[in-house]
Protein backbone atom coordinates (compact mmCIF):
# COMPACT_ATOMS: atom_id res chain seq x y z
CA UNK A 1 0.00 0.00 0.00
CA UNK A 2 1.63 3.56 -0.91
CA UNK A 3 0.19 5.64 2.51
CA UNK A 4 1.49 9.53 0.85
CA UNK A 5 1.79 9.49 -2.62
CA UNK A 6 0.84 12.85 -4.00
CA UNK A 7 0.61 14.11 -0.40
CA UNK A 8 1.40 17.51 0.77
CA UNK A 9 3.00 17.00 4.34
CA UNK A 10 1.74 20.59 6.32
CA UNK A 11 0.71 19.75 9.53
CA UNK A 12 1.24 17.29 12.44
CA UNK A 13 -2.71 16.89 12.78
CA UNK A 14 -2.49 15.34 9.22
CA UNK A 15 -1.36 11.97 9.84
CA UNK A 16 -3.09 8.70 10.99
CA UNK A 17 -1.42 6.53 12.98
CA UNK A 18 -0.58 4.01 10.92
CA UNK A 19 0.68 6.25 8.45
CA UNK A 20 3.22 7.18 11.36
CA UNK A 21 4.04 4.00 11.89
CA UNK A 22 4.70 3.58 8.16
CA UNK A 23 6.81 6.20 7.93
CA UNK A 24 8.85 5.43 11.25
CA UNK A 25 9.07 1.58 9.13
CA UNK A 26 10.49 3.26 5.93
CA UNK A 27 13.23 5.37 8.27
CA UNK A 28 14.48 2.13 9.53
CA UNK A 29 14.66 1.15 6.05
CA UNK A 30 16.82 3.54 5.12
CA UNK A 31 19.10 4.10 8.14
CA UNK A 32 19.81 0.03 7.63
CA UNK A 33 20.52 0.43 3.76
CA UNK A 34 23.13 3.61 4.47
CA UNK A 35 25.08 1.29 6.77
CA UNK A 36 26.36 -0.46 3.69
CA UNK A 37 26.57 1.91 1.04
CA UNK A 38 26.54 6.21 1.16
CA UNK A 39 23.68 6.46 -1.05
CA UNK A 40 20.86 4.63 -3.06
CA UNK A 41 19.29 5.63 -6.74
CA UNK A 42 15.40 5.43 -5.95
CA UNK A 43 15.31 9.03 -6.58
CA UNK A 44 17.65 9.41 -9.69
CA UNK A 45 16.29 11.97 -12.04
CA UNK A 46 14.43 13.52 -9.82
CA UNK A 47 14.70 17.30 -8.28
CA UNK A 48 13.81 18.82 -4.76
CA UNK A 49 13.48 22.53 -4.50
CA UNK A 50 14.92 23.58 -1.74
CA UNK A 51 12.95 27.26 -0.71
CA UNK A 52 14.03 28.60 2.40
CA UNK A 53 12.73 32.00 3.34
CA UNK A 54 13.63 31.78 6.51
CA UNK A 55 17.55 30.97 8.62
CA UNK A 56 18.01 27.26 8.43
CA UNK A 57 20.92 24.83 9.04
CA UNK A 58 19.58 21.38 10.24
CA UNK A 59 16.45 21.49 7.64
CA UNK A 60 17.50 22.81 4.83
CA UNK A 61 20.65 20.54 5.07
CA UNK A 62 18.68 17.44 6.47
CA UNK A 63 16.58 17.80 3.42
CA UNK A 64 18.91 18.07 0.91
CA UNK A 65 21.10 15.17 2.03
CA UNK A 66 18.05 13.02 2.09
CA UNK A 67 17.15 14.26 -1.51
CA UNK A 68 21.03 13.38 -2.99
CA UNK A 69 20.86 10.11 -0.29
CA UNK A 70 18.11 9.18 -2.37
CA UNK A 71 20.00 9.71 -5.70
CA UNK A 72 18.13 13.12 -6.93
CA UNK A 73 19.34 16.40 -7.22
CA UNK A 74 18.33 19.71 -5.42
CA UNK A 75 18.00 23.42 -6.43
CA UNK A 76 16.22 26.18 -4.35
CA UNK A 77 18.05 29.12 -2.33
CA UNK A 78 18.48 29.72 1.34
CA UNK A 79 17.19 32.93 1.85
CA UNK A 80 14.03 35.60 0.69
CA UNK A 81 16.73 37.84 -0.02
CA UNK A 82 18.55 35.67 -2.70
CA UNK A 83 15.29 35.07 -4.16
CA UNK A 84 12.31 37.43 -6.07
CA UNK A 85 10.39 38.13 -2.91
CA UNK A 86 12.92 40.65 -2.01
CA UNK A 87 12.13 42.58 -5.58
CA UNK A 88 8.36 42.00 -4.34
CA UNK A 89 7.07 39.15 -5.93
CA UNK A 90 4.34 37.71 -4.08
CA UNK A 91 4.84 33.58 -2.55
CA UNK A 92 2.06 32.42 -5.06
CA UNK A 93 4.05 33.66 -8.23
CA UNK A 94 7.63 31.98 -6.70
CA UNK A 95 6.00 28.87 -6.09
CA UNK A 96 4.32 28.35 -9.52
CA UNK A 97 7.40 29.15 -10.99
CA UNK A 98 9.23 26.92 -9.31
CA UNK A 99 6.40 24.19 -9.96
CA UNK A 100 7.78 24.40 -13.35
CA UNK A 101 11.41 23.31 -12.72
CA UNK A 102 10.87 20.53 -9.61
CA UNK A 103 9.31 17.31 -8.94
CA UNK A 104 8.74 18.34 -5.19
CA UNK A 105 9.47 21.58 -2.70
CA UNK A 106 10.65 21.99 0.89
CA UNK A 107 10.05 25.45 2.15
CA UNK A 108 10.63 27.30 5.15
CA UNK A 109 8.69 30.57 5.01
CA UNK A 110 8.02 32.85 8.49
CA UNK A 111 4.15 33.49 7.97
CA UNK A 112 1.90 31.16 9.35
CA UNK A 113 0.19 29.12 6.67
CA UNK A 114 2.71 29.68 4.41
CA UNK A 115 3.15 25.95 3.06
CA UNK A 116 -0.27 25.08 2.66
CA UNK A 117 -0.89 28.72 0.49
CA UNK A 118 2.19 26.96 -1.60
CA UNK A 119 0.00 23.64 -1.53
CA UNK A 120 -3.21 24.95 -3.03
CA UNK A 121 -1.05 25.97 -6.41
CA UNK A 122 1.47 23.62 -6.65
CA UNK A 123 1.06 20.50 -8.54
CA UNK A 124 4.60 19.48 -6.60
CA UNK A 125 3.85 17.89 -3.48
CA UNK A 126 4.98 20.53 -0.83
CA UNK A 127 6.90 19.22 2.15
CA UNK A 128 6.50 21.99 5.29
CA UNK A 129 9.91 22.91 6.89
CA UNK A 130 8.54 25.39 8.95
CA UNK A 131 6.13 27.99 8.73
CA UNK A 132 6.74 30.30 11.27
CA UNK A 133 4.89 29.64 14.75
CA UNK A 134 2.47 27.51 13.05
CA UNK A 135 3.92 24.07 12.37
CA UNK A 136 6.61 21.73 11.42
CA UNK A 137 5.91 18.36 11.15
CA UNK A 138 8.55 16.77 9.17
CA UNK A 139 10.80 18.03 12.62
CA UNK A 140 8.09 16.34 14.63
CA UNK A 141 8.29 13.16 12.82
CA UNK A 142 11.53 12.55 13.30
CA UNK A 143 11.38 13.40 17.16
CA UNK A 144 9.13 10.73 17.56
CA UNK A 145 11.53 8.79 15.78
CA UNK A 146 14.42 9.77 18.26
CA UNK A 147 12.13 8.81 21.28
CA UNK A 148 11.48 5.51 19.53
CA UNK A 149 15.11 5.34 18.60
CA UNK A 150 16.44 6.53 22.73
CA UNK A 151 13.35 4.55 24.71
CA UNK A 152 12.33 1.46 22.34
CA UNK A 153 8.69 2.47 22.31
CA UNK A 154 6.29 5.62 23.04
CA UNK A 155 3.51 4.02 24.02
CA UNK A 156 3.72 4.92 27.98
CA UNK A 157 6.57 7.12 28.07
CA UNK A 158 6.06 10.83 29.92
CA UNK A 159 7.63 14.04 27.61
CA UNK A 160 8.24 16.92 29.13
CA UNK A 161 7.83 19.68 26.41
CA UNK A 162 10.06 22.80 27.97
CA UNK A 163 10.46 26.68 26.93
CA UNK A 164 8.10 28.64 24.41
CA UNK A 165 5.25 26.55 24.31
CA UNK A 166 3.22 29.32 22.62
CA UNK A 167 5.68 30.40 19.67
CA UNK A 168 6.98 26.66 18.80
CA UNK A 169 6.34 25.52 15.48
CA UNK A 170 7.78 22.09 16.64
CA UNK A 171 5.86 21.28 19.79
CA UNK A 172 2.53 22.64 18.05
CA UNK A 173 3.30 19.85 15.87
CA UNK A 174 4.40 17.57 17.97
CA UNK A 175 1.48 17.09 20.30
CA UNK A 176 -0.52 15.80 17.12
CA UNK A 177 1.59 13.31 16.47
CA UNK A 178 1.80 12.09 20.54
CA UNK A 179 -1.76 12.09 20.67
CA UNK A 180 -1.45 9.07 18.51
CA UNK A 181 0.04 7.20 21.36
CA UNK A 182 -0.81 6.27 25.33
CA UNK A 183 1.73 8.54 26.57
CA UNK A 184 1.48 11.61 29.39
CA UNK A 185 2.48 15.18 27.55
CA UNK A 186 4.03 17.80 31.07
CA UNK A 187 4.23 21.15 29.22
CA UNK A 188 6.72 23.64 31.26
CA UNK A 189 6.61 27.25 30.30
CA UNK A 190 6.21 30.51 31.82
CA UNK A 191 2.03 32.28 31.82
CA UNK A 192 3.53 34.28 28.73
CA UNK A 193 4.51 31.50 26.72
CA UNK A 194 2.64 28.45 28.03
CA UNK A 195 0.50 26.08 25.23
CA UNK A 196 -2.45 27.38 23.52
CA UNK A 197 -5.12 26.87 25.55
CA UNK A 198 -7.22 25.85 22.35
CA UNK A 199 -4.41 23.24 21.72
CA UNK A 200 -4.12 21.69 25.46
CA UNK A 201 -8.15 21.20 24.81
CA UNK A 202 -7.73 18.91 21.67
CA UNK A 203 -5.04 17.12 23.25
CA UNK A 204 -7.39 16.42 26.31
CA UNK A 205 -10.63 16.01 24.40
CA UNK A 206 -8.52 13.22 22.31
CA UNK A 207 -7.95 11.40 25.77
CA UNK A 208 -4.38 12.53 26.51
CA UNK A 209 -3.11 13.11 29.73
CA UNK A 210 -1.86 16.92 29.73
CA UNK A 211 0.13 18.44 33.06
CA UNK A 212 0.49 22.23 32.73
CA UNK A 213 3.44 23.71 35.21
CA UNK A 214 6.17 26.38 34.99
CA UNK A 215 8.27 23.74 37.28
CA UNK A 216 11.22 22.27 35.02
CA UNK A 217 12.80 20.72 38.07
CA UNK A 218 9.25 19.22 39.04
CA UNK A 219 8.66 17.59 35.64
CA UNK A 220 11.58 16.28 34.90
CA UNK A 221 11.11 14.54 38.25
CA UNK A 222 8.41 12.95 36.34
CA UNK A 223 10.12 12.92 33.00
CA UNK A 224 11.37 9.83 30.70
CA UNK A 225 12.15 12.71 28.04
CA UNK A 226 12.49 16.12 28.02
CA UNK A 227 12.09 17.96 25.14
CA UNK A 228 13.58 21.19 25.77
CA UNK A 229 13.29 24.36 23.44
CA UNK A 230 14.81 28.55 22.77
CA UNK A 231 13.20 30.88 23.77
CA UNK A 232 12.50 32.34 20.46
CA UNK A 233 13.98 36.14 19.56
CA UNK A 234 12.63 36.28 15.99
CA UNK A 235 8.69 35.64 17.48
CA UNK A 236 8.57 39.08 19.70
CA UNK A 237 7.34 41.73 18.86
CA UNK A 238 8.72 43.38 22.03
CA UNK A 239 12.61 43.17 22.81
CA UNK A 240 12.37 43.67 26.41
CA UNK A 241 9.75 40.79 26.73
CA UNK A 242 12.61 38.63 25.30
CA UNK A 243 15.22 39.69 27.46
CA UNK A 244 12.68 39.21 30.57
CA UNK A 245 12.22 35.78 29.34
CA UNK A 246 15.13 34.05 27.37
CA UNK A 247 16.82 32.68 30.83
CA UNK A 248 13.58 31.18 31.89
CA UNK A 249 14.88 27.59 32.15
CA UNK A 250 18.12 26.32 32.27
CA UNK A 251 19.40 22.78 32.12
CA UNK A 252 22.51 21.93 33.47
CA UNK A 253 24.77 18.83 34.30
CA UNK A 254 23.81 18.80 38.13
CA UNK A 255 20.10 19.46 37.10
CA UNK A 256 20.13 16.28 35.68
CA UNK A 257 22.30 14.30 37.24
CA UNK A 258 20.46 15.54 40.80
CA UNK A 259 16.98 14.75 39.90
CA UNK A 260 16.57 12.54 36.80
CA UNK A 261 19.92 11.00 35.59
CA UNK A 262 18.32 8.85 32.92
CA UNK A 263 16.21 10.95 31.23
CA UNK A 264 16.28 11.08 27.41
CA UNK A 265 17.67 14.46 26.61
CA UNK A 266 16.29 15.82 23.23
CA UNK A 267 16.43 19.74 21.60
CA UNK A 268 15.04 20.81 17.76
CA UNK A 269 18.04 23.49 18.17
CA UNK A 270 19.94 25.58 17.46
CA UNK A 271 19.81 26.11 21.33
CA UNK A 272 21.02 29.47 22.84
CA UNK A 273 21.64 28.51 26.84
CA UNK A 274 18.90 26.49 27.68
CA UNK A 275 21.23 23.80 27.81
CA UNK A 276 24.60 24.21 29.08
CA UNK A 277 27.31 22.47 27.04
CA UNK A 278 28.62 20.32 29.98
CA UNK A 279 25.30 17.71 29.50
CA UNK A 280 26.28 17.20 25.79
CA UNK A 281 28.33 14.36 27.16
CA UNK A 282 25.69 12.49 29.21
CA UNK A 283 24.96 9.79 27.22
CA UNK A 284 21.26 10.34 27.25
CA UNK A 285 21.73 13.64 25.86
CA UNK A 286 20.02 13.07 22.59
CA UNK A 287 20.15 15.76 20.61
CA UNK A 288 22.70 15.51 17.98
CA UNK A 289 21.71 11.91 17.55
CA UNK A 290 18.25 13.35 16.55
CA UNK A 291 19.59 15.91 14.07
CA UNK A 292 21.11 12.70 12.49
CA UNK A 293 17.48 10.97 12.51
CA UNK A 294 16.23 14.00 10.53
CA UNK A 295 18.02 12.91 7.32
CA UNK A 296 16.30 9.39 7.85
CA UNK A 297 12.58 10.41 8.50
CA UNK A 298 12.81 12.94 5.03
CA UNK A 299 14.09 10.30 2.93
CA UNK A 300 10.86 8.29 4.08
CA UNK A 301 8.73 11.43 3.50
CA UNK A 302 10.37 12.28 0.21
CA UNK A 303 10.34 8.47 -0.81
CA UNK A 304 6.85 8.33 -0.57
CA UNK A 305 5.03 11.47 -1.29
CA UNK A 306 6.95 10.59 -4.71
CA UNK A 307 5.66 7.18 -4.48
CA UNK A 308 8.88 4.92 -4.30
CA UNK A 309 7.73 3.47 -1.27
Amino acid sequence: MVYLKGKDILDGAQFTREEIEHIMTVADRFRQDLEDKPGLDLMKGYLLAALFFEPSTRTRLSFETAMHRLGGNVIGFSSAESSSTSKGETLVDTIRTVDRYADIIAMRHPQIGSAKEAAAVANAPVLNGGDGAGQHPTQALLDLYTVRQERGKVDGMTIVLCGDLKNGRTVHAGVEIYKHYHCKLIMVAPEQLKMPSEIVARLRSHGLQVEETANLEEALAKGDVLYMTRIQKERFADPAEYERLKGSYILTREMVERIKPDITIMHPLPRVNEITTDVDSLSNAAYFRQVGNGVFIRMALIASVMGKI
